[in-house]
């Protein structure tokens, strides 16, 4: 296996004085793809800070390849409606190199014939198109994506991850995947971890094809070969806090 990208090691976080991570490990790879899920409060998006290095951890290491490019999409980006800004000046401000690049970029989102768009008249799968033409603007090792199907209908998710899918192919990058939707992932996620504060559970997701309760959910014929269900199997409960307890059988329910 090639050198870790990113090796976060037994990490704990407190943000004001309240435990945010517990004992968390993380290892990303290039070419690999990890989905990272849990519910509002688990901690997801401050693991992903760690990642991408805007904050330190309390305890535990982390460590980057030497020269790591990263590209990073975040959620959504506010931009106020007064403000004259094309497509191709949102990407020039993000990175002010030649414009073959920002429209490469762009032609790999499947977004160029929007270069000249206002972003305020953007349609929301539209904005993660260009958002992501942004991110890739850096030619990342890394690509992070936090909530990258936000407002996104089921179709424009099954899209958006084969485009993630084509990309981690052709650039050979490492993908994570921060998202809060406990059982939908990317079909061709090669690791999921559930996190609640620690890492609840980790694996691959099942086969959509396989997989009778995807039929159930969206029928047979929904043509969605991008998306797959995840089952948890954790050993414990969390109570309303977000504190684990322990048993001896049975799942762990998120409700």
């Amino acid at each position: 296996m090639s050198e870790p990208l990113v090796s976060v090691k037994s990490v704990s976080v407190s943000l004001g004085g309240n435990p945010v991570l517990s004992d968390v490990s993380l290892t990303l790879t290039a070419g690999r793809i990890t989905t990272l899920i849990g519910p509002n409060g688990a901690g997801k998006s401050t693991l992903a800070r760690l990642v991408l290095g805007l904050i330190p951890a309390d305890t535990g290491t982390i460590s980057r390849r030497k020269g790591l490019r990263v590209g990073y999409m975040p959620q959504q980006i506010k931009i106020d409606d007064s403000l004259p800004l094309t497509v191709d000046r949102f990407l020039w401000l993000a990175a002010s190199g030649p414009t073959a690049a920002r429209r490469e970029a762009l032609q790999r989102a499947g977004v160029a014939h929007l270069r000249r768009r206002a972003v305020q008249r953007l349609s929301g799968g539209e904005m993660q198109r260009v958002l992501l033409a942004r991110a890739l603007l850096r030619k990342p090792d890394l690509l992070v994506l936090d909530e990258p199907a936000q407002g996104v209908d089921v179709a424009g998710q099954n899209a958006l991850y084969g485009l993630l899918r084509e990309v981690r192919d052709e650039l050979g990058c490492a993908i994570l995947l921060v998202s809060h939707d406990l059982h939908l992932v990317m079909a061709a996620t090669d690791e999921v971890i559930c996190l609640q504060r620690h890492v609840c559970c980790s694996g691959t997701p099942e086969s959509v094809s396989r997989d009778p309760a995807y039929h159930e959910l969206f029928g047979p014929g929904a043509g969605t070969p991008n998306l797959a269900l995840y089952t948890h199997d954790h050993d414990h409960d969390h109570d309303l806090h977000g504190n684990a307890h322990h048993h001896h059988e049975g799942p762990c329910n998120h409700d």
